[in-house]
């Protein structure tokens, strides 16, 4: 198969205050009461965040915000202290190794490239809480994951609109 070529935008630089206003709403979005079933389609909002954001800007966001953002997911679930903080930071890593790979594909096969992802954040969580003593939640455990794969394209065209140039209305042509 050969590989097409892809028009390159070229877009303006990100800003760190948009990178960390981004981490935080995702960590609130985590935060909300959820229930019923949408306790379980619920995706993982700071794992998605942080895996976009080592993928788009691998040299601005990686390990120690991963890392951290895990610590304060696992103090406000109640959860064992280090879980998320691990998951995230491994799901970092495959972030910040894979990015050029991923974001050579069109959305779709950007898509089914996270999903794996997610699903191995998700695994590693659940294993953790395995050897702590935890029983199995059951696989609707891991909806949470294909959703957050499907919202993958709309997470990816918000977080690129501050980057995007604005027209020149000067400019004719």
């Amino acid at each position: 198969m050969e590989a097409r070529a892809m028009p390159q935008e070229i877009l303006l630089p990100v800003k760190p205050g948009f990178i960390f206003f981004t981490l935080i709403a995702a960590l609130l979005l985590n935060l909300l009461p959820w229930s019923g079933v949408w306790l379980w389609i619920k995706p993982d909002f700071v794992a998605l965040v942080v895996l976009y954001w080592c993928i788009d800007q691998p040299r601005r966001i990686g390990f120690s915000a991963a890392w951290l953002l895990g610590l304060f997911m696992d103090v406000a679930d109640g959860t064992l202290f280090g879980q998320h903080a691990l998951a995230y930071t491994i799901l970092a890593y495959a972030g910040i190794v894979l990015n050029r790979r991923v974001r050579m594909f069109a959305m779709t096969p950007q898509v089914l490239h996270v999903i794996p992802l997610l699903l191995a954040n998700d695994l590693i969580v659940l294993a953790i809480r395995a050897l702590a003593g935890a029983d199995f939640p059951g696989f609707q455990y891991f909806l949470g994951s294909f959703v957050a794969g499907a919202l993958w394209p709309v997470v990816a065209v918000l977080l690129k609109l501050p980057q995007r140039p604005r027209p020149d209305p000067d400019h004719v042509g």
